[in-house]
Order: structure tokens, then sequence, then C-alpha cells
């Protein structure tokens, strides 16, 4: 039987997000219902919020998101109610170029829920925010976007790993494949620009150079592990980087901002034959102009990182046991607890840089 929820749905472009009743149904074949227990504030429900993802309104925001499977539907084997799971937007097909080619985390065709969850209010049809929509008392997903995890840590910090967390640590670890030695700067030290510095040191980078303009925020990058910091509101990044890293640039540099300025900034302080990430998301009017020769003549790779090229199945498992063991500490990213009324002061607070992660809890 269908059941009525609260959630937080973004009604319409730049429009201040609202409390609603909405419809959840029952699980269909391969789908599960999950009781979500905490839901990160990430800034690509911002995203959603002011249209820089789509037009197809209204949304119901939140996707960062752990919780307890309620209901599955026919033919679900790999979760079952009761199970506490990570929602993740990369459930893979298995049939796709890039899974039958053994690249899982480059799914091209990944699950979402067939069904529609609808706002009780006029029965329109919700989309949810990466197939997730999480910001709600219950939501209806793909069985595939449920990863289980160990029930024993706090939901607050368990969600985290169904976006921001997953997209810094796997940019520094799947995509940079920055290992024990390297030095890696990150230029942007939001949510996921620390999770990439928390990555890079899991991976025994011996120089972790944090880049920003908030003061606030690099001395956060420092507690999270960073060894130098940069305000590049007073220096020029490019310059401090290579100052750092003996003259040459850092291996590994990790765009966490999303923007023409500052990739320039990481493509220039890249040592030569080094890598750049960008796993910031530009909007889509932004382009990029660089000298071809300069492409060339540096070498190296210029990657981007989706989702931090992750294999939820294989990586939220393991990320959790690194947690356990205290040798990731996930609580520290978690900067406050609200309740579903308060998103919109948290977009407030996001974009105002004095959060890390608010979460939401239910």
């Amino acid at each position: 039987m269908a059941q009525e929820v609260r959630g937080v749905v973004a009604p319409g472009k730049n429009e201040p997000v609202r409390v609603e009743t909405i419809v959840v149904p029952d699980p269909g074949p391969g789908e599960a219902v999950v009781q979500v227990q905490a839901c990160g504030v990430c800034h690509t429900d911002l995203h959603y919020k002011q249209g820089g993802i789509s037009d197809d309104y209204p949304f119901l925001l939140g996707h960062e998101a752990a919780g307890v499977v309620e209901a599955v539907g026919a033919g679900v084997t790999d979760v079952a109610p009761g199970d506490f799971v990570v929602l993740n937007w990369r459930a893979v097909c298995g049939q796709c170029r890039a899974c039958k080619r053994g690249r899982p985390w480059y799914c091209f065709d990944t699950h979402n829920a067939e069904q529609k969850m609808t706002l009780a209010s006029d029965g329109r049809e919700l989309e949810p925010a990466l197939g997730i929509g999480a910001f709600a008392e219950k939501t209806l997903v793909a069985a595939g976007q449920c990863t289980k995890v160990d029930p024993s840590v706090s939901p607050a910090v368990a969600g985290l790993l169904g976006c921001g967390v997953m997209a810094g640590i796997g940019a520094a670890i799947n995509t940079g494949q920055v290992t024990r030695g390297d030095s890696v700067a990150v230029i942007g030290c939001g949510g996921v620009g620390d999770a990439a510095i928390a990555g890079a040191r899991l991976a025994g980078a011996a120089r972790i150079i944090a880049v920003d303009i908030d003061t606030r925020k690099l001395a956060t990058a420092e507690k999270i592990g960073a060894t130098h910091t940069v305000n590049s509101s007073t220096a020029d990044p490019i310059e401090a980087i290579r100052e750092l890293t003996g003259g040459f640039g850092a291996d590994v540099v990790i765009e966490a901002v999303g923007r023409p300025e500052t990739y320039k900034q990481a493509f220039y302080a890249r040592d030569l034959a080094g890598t750049v990430v960008l796993v910031g998301v530009p909007t889509p009017e932004m382009t990029l102009e660089l000298p071809l020769l300069d492409v060339f003549g540096r070498g190296g790779s210029l990657k981007s990182s989706w989702y931090g090229d992750c294999l939820p199945s294989r990586d939220f498992p393991m990320l959790i046991d690194l947690h356990t063991q205290g040798r990731l500490d996930l609580g520290a990213f978690v900067t406050e607890t609200i309740n579903l009324d308060e998103v919109e002061k948290a977009f407030e607070r996001m974009h105002a840089g004095d959060v890390l992660r608010s979460v939401v809890m239910l």
C-alpha cells in the first residue's frame, strides 16, 4: 500500500524549498523502499534548486543518505527488510559496454526506480535528485542503489559516503591514483575537497597542499590532513604550490571547485607528466580555453572524476571499515544536524561557507 510521508521539494527555479506530503508507492520489481535516517545537504541539491541540473521541476531533493530497508519488490535478493544501507546513485547495470569490459565504476546505464513518487496535493510526479530523493522520511529507489554497511555506524556519517565524501576520496585514490610519497594539491576546500585531502592522506601522500580563499576552510583542511595551506586570495596558488614542491609542481592536483579559473590553476600547478583531476561540477555555460601546445608539452593526464570513480559495493564497506578502525574520521565532516524544515537555511549556510556538512536527521 502506498504511503504518505514528508519530503523537501524544490517547486521551481530558485524558489525556496518547502516540506510537502509525498506519496511513496509500494516497491515494484527490482525496487526498494528505504526508511531514511540521515541525509547530508550537498551542493548538488542546491544545483537542482537553482536549475543547474535540469528544469524537470518539481524535484524531491536529497541524495547523500543512509537508512533501513523497509520493503523490497519482486526479484530483489541483494538486500532485505531490516538491512542498514547507504544509498548510491551508481546502481550498475552489468550489461553496458563499461560493465562488460570490467569497469563498472563507469557504468553508462545505472538503474533508478521505475515508479515515480508524487505530490499528495495534486498527483504531480516528482523527479528525485540523482534518482534518490532522500530529504524524505521514506524514499523509493532501485534495489541496486542500496549498499549494505556495518549497522553499528552512525547514519549521520555513513550517509556522507553516498556522495560528497566518496567523490572526494575517490578523486584522490581511484581517479588520481595518489600513492605513497606523492605531492598533492587540492583546490577548493569544501566537503568534496576536504574528502580529497582525507583520501590523499589515506593513500600515503607525503605533501598535501590545501588551497582556498577562506581561512576557516583552510583551518579545517589542516585538521582533515593537509600538511600545507595556501590562501589564494592573497597569494598566487600556482607559484605557491611550485614553491612547496621544489619548484616543480604537484604530482596530482585535484580541482574541487568546478570553474575555468581554478581549473587553469590546477593545470599549471602540476608537475610535468603530472595529473589533474576535475571533481568540482561546472555549470552548463562554462567553457575552458588552454593553449594546445601547453596541453601537449606538459604531458601527463587530465581526468574527470565521476562520483570518485567508485564502485559502491566495493568502496562503501571498505571506507566504513576504515572509519571504525579510527583511520578515517567521517565525523569530522559533520558540522551540524538539522531537521527537514531547516534545509533552506542549510543552503544559505552552505553558500556562505559556514558549514562543511549539514545533515538532516529523520
